[in-house]
């Protein structure tokens, strides 16, 4: 049962969604739900089939919108994986007041960040 104006999904505008699936899931291990070409639902990592977000291959929205965070318990390991997998690590990882993050532009464009204590 979701939570009461709790953020509930975030959807990743994307050029490519065969592309973008790729990508998350070779950096975060992401698993996904196709509804066709234009649309994948990100299927939540603590398993079944609950979704928690969705990559829109209807068009990118440009930067300057909200930061999707995600939590790494391996800060170290998601930006080398990131970047392994064609993602773009473009601040950090650096130290803030919550323990150490970093943000990534990710095929399609989109910026994102990870943190982890």
């Amino acid at each position: 049962m979701p939570s009461h104006h709790a953020i509930n999904y975030i959807e990743i505008g994307v050029a490519d969604v065969a592309v973008a699936k790729t990508f998350y899931g070779d950096a975060f291990g992401w698993t996904f739900t196709d509804y066709g070409p234009e649309y994948a639902g990100i299927l939540s990592p603590e398993g079944g089939d609950r979704e928690v977000g969705g990559l829109n291959g209807q068009g990118v929205r440009p930067r300057g919108g909200p930061l999707v965070l995600l939590w790494s318990a391996d800060l170290d390991a998601s930006a080398e994986a990131v970047a392994a997998a064609g993602g773009e690590v473009n601040e950090g990882p650096y130290e803030f007041p919550g323990g150490r993050r970093f943000h990534f532009i990710d095929p399609a464009g989109n910026e994102l960040g990870v943190w982890g204590a």
